[in-house]
């Protein structure tokens, strides 16, 4: 192109990055892209910038990535825009680097740029993998500070993020609160709120949910069936959860390991070893579980089951 007069422009280093970069030479995408700016004066636009960050944030160190946007800002006035901010953002929050995601939202906010929706619920997402309700609902406290309007992503986030820490009732609240705002529950936050409230051990008050849910036209789903045959296994609720799993096996869903193995154990437990092991086989049918997950689990409970006869502590 140079040889004949031609000129690169934003549409050619594109194409240029974007190549390099999907056959693993990240490192001659990042000497390319300061060769253009330097020498041809044809900077990146917003869209292959952001693309070639997060290219090296999946092969670099965070650090490494933070580096080359200063030289990129520093050096050739290429500044990082929210979407720069939130791709680093939504980084340290996967490696639940919280700290650093809340400095990075500081620092975006000193260069002028206003936070979005998606960029909270980002940041609720990482404190819901850690299992800070508290704090899940303190960034929601600060969106709507901020007069940022949540969205069915935000409610969803913060019904997850109250009930994984034990604020189930909380949580509840919120119900109601969405439908204000004209987002409205679905399967998604259903599930939530149960696993909530099988966590606080109120399986009974899940099947309420579960109603309140059918009534209003939610389909329950196969992780709605699981959350709920789970709960209600560690409540002791042994006859209801076999009416679960009978409409889980009717209507071909899978067994997740959690409910499987709570129920294995919890049929074991009071004495149907044969139920236990049907339970087994439709496991290994619907292809649940691998053979050597559906059997260990079994194997174990039942060795449990022989030690516990032999010390008195069951029938």
């Amino acid at each position: 192109m140079e040889s004949k007069g031609f000129q690169p422009d934003s549409v050619t280093t594109d194409i240029a990055i974007r190549t390099l970069c999907s056959t693993g030479h990240q490192d001659h995408a990042v000497h390319l892209i300061k060769n253009l700016s330097q020498v041809h004066f044809t900077k990146p636009d917003t869209y292959t910038f952001n693309f070639l960050v997060k290219t090296l944030l999946k092969t670099r160190t965070l650090t490494g990535a933070s580096t080359f946007i200063s030289e990129m800002k520093n050096g050739f006035g290429v500044k990082p825009d929210l979407v720069t901010y939130t791709i680093l953002i939504d980084n340290v929050c996967n490696g639940k680097n919280l700290r650093e995601a809340m400095r990075l939202l500081d620092v975006l906010k000193e260069e002028g740029f206003k936070p979005d929706c998606y960029l909270y619920n980002t940041i609720m997402k990482g404190y819901c993998m850690l299992s800070y309700g508290g704090e899940v609902l303190k960034v929601y406290k600060t969106m709507i500070e901020e007069e940022i309007k949540p969205d069915l992503v935000t409610y969803n986030t913060l019904i997850y993020g109250l009930s994984k820490s034990g604020k189930a009732k909380e949580a509840m609240k919120f119900l109601k609160e969405m439908a204000k705002t004209g987002h409205f529950p679905d399967v998604v936050t259903y599930t939530s709120l149960m696993n909530g409230l099988c966590r606080d051990g109120n399986a009974l008050g899940a099947l309420e949910l579960l109603g309140e849910m059918e009534n209003k036209g939610c389909n329950p789903n196969e992780c709605t069936y699981n959350t709920l045959l789970h709960g209600l296994c560690k409540a002791r609720q042994l006859d209801k959860a076999v009416e679960f799993y009978g409409v889980m096996k009717e209507d071909n869903m899978k067994l997740e390991s959690g409910a499987y193995g709570t129920l294995v154990r919890a049929l074991c437990r009071n004495g149907k070893v044969a139920e236990a092991y049907e339970v087994f086989d439709y496991a290994v049918e619907s292809k649940s579980l691998t053979d050597v997950a559906a059997y260990t689990t079994l194997e174990s409970t039942l060795k449990w089951l022989k030690k516990a006869k032999e010390q008195g502590l069951a029938v």
